[in-house]
């Protein structure tokens, strides 16, 4: 079994992002020699706890480390408030101490919570992530982001807390429904055209085979999370570069927010897809970059099944009055100014800060028209 390292260096913080198949049935060996004498609670759905909790429960037990089990509901609407206590109950409950691990097995929204409920509960125990899709292995997982939803927006309360070991186990990607794939794999499109055009363009070659599996999946999910992890041991509180990796997502993020985080009608992904489609089209309208970037990445992604377009979004389309009201509630928001990571051409992402409102709302009333 061949495995890859990819480490995040942050100091006394820094752990290893391993990735390959068959990982979970090690999870317990490796959890041990990162965290010697450590229990844990398991977080994980509905959906995944049918498919792998068994195996990471075996593998842990082998290890002799003592267990809860934390299924919650499968979902967008589990990152709240609610399941958030529900949670942290039923680790205090566990009887499990500051020095245990939280293991999150899921995708990006138990990653999420699972991770903030570590931040929070006896102050800080340890998280381990254990991602079983393409989003969360590629992004989410790595970092340190946590958190849970609020009604004004998506990801508004959480915390940076880092894990202490991500474990990713590539034949879990083997499950996924093909949309849930594509909508991992457009952050894994990100990562070229925030500064990786090269990466791009051997995207644009090897998606067949990045979708099929094998050795060109693994190699698309080690650059991306090597890109992430020299961003995030950079700027990790995102005072900076870190932004970057937001391209797409204030757009994204407030057409989740304007279509009630319905994820039957739009997952995280696809409103990131979107969302980077959005950043190059306004780019190109305010003539920073090419038109035929923009075209390039429209193309690209069109063609794995991501919509491109608010139109190619189920249900009535919000109007901008909706959208601006979501990104006016946007993270990237500062002294009520709105931020945009904006482009220049295919890897030539940049933040632009202070960016007009009346032409971001131009912009969007011609896009729902």
């Amino acid at each position: 079994m061949s495995t890859t390292r990819v480490p995040v260096r942050l100091g006394e913080r820094s752990y290893d992002v391993l990735i390959g198949a068959g990982l979970i049935a090690e999870a317990g060996r490796l959890i041990k020699e990162r965290l010697p004498g450590a229990n844990a609670a398991i977080v994980t759905d509905e959906n995944v706890a049918a498919l792998y909790l068994p195996a990471l429960k075996s593998a842990l037990e082998a290890a002799a480390i003592r267990i809860a089990e934390i299924v919650v509901p499968a979902g967008e609407g589990t990152k709240s408030f609610a399941q958030l206590q529900s949670v942290v109950e039923a680790v205090l409950e566990a009887r499990l101490e500051r020095g245990d691990a939280i293991v999150a097995l899921g995708g990006g929204v138990v990653g999420d919570l699972a991770g903030f409920a570590a931040a929070v509960t006896r102050r800080g125990m340890h998280l381990v992530q254990v991602p079983t899709n393409m989003l969360a292995q590629v992004d989410s997982s790595v970092g340190g982001k946590t958190g849970i939803n609020a009604p004004q927006g998506k990801n508004l309360v959480g915390a940076f807390h880092q894990p202490a070991l991500v474990v990713a186990d590539t034949a879990t990607l083997d499950t996924l429904p093909q949309r849930e794939f594509a909508a991992g794999y457009a952050e894994v499109v990100k990562y070229g055209l925030i500064d990786d055009a090269a990466f791009f363009a051997w995207l644009e070659a090897n998606r067949d085979e990045v979708f099929g599996g094998g050795a060109a999946r693994t190699h698309a999910i080690a650059e991306s999370v090597k890109a992430k992890a020299r961003v995030v041991a950079a700027d990790e509180r995102e005072a900076g570069e870190r932004a970057l990796l937001n391209l797409g997502h204030t757009f994204g993020h407030a057409l989740e927010a304007a279509y009630g985080f319905d994820t039957a009608r739009l997952v995280h992904g696809e409103a990131v897809a979107v969302g980077m489609v959005l950043a190059h089209d306004f780019s190109a309208a305010e003539e920073l970059a090419p038109a035929a970037d923009s075209d390039r990445v429209r193309a690209h992604l069109e063609a794995v099944g991501l919509p491109v377009s608010i139109e190619a979004i189920p249900g009535t389309r919000p109007n901008a009055d909706t959208l601006m009201h979501h990104i006016a509630q946007d993270k990237k928001v500062s002294g009520g100014r709105l931020t945009f990571i904006l482009t220049r051409g295919i890897g030539q992402a940049f933040i632009a800060n202070d960016v007009p409102a009346d032409k971001v709302r131009a912009f969007l009333e011609r896009q729902a028209a």
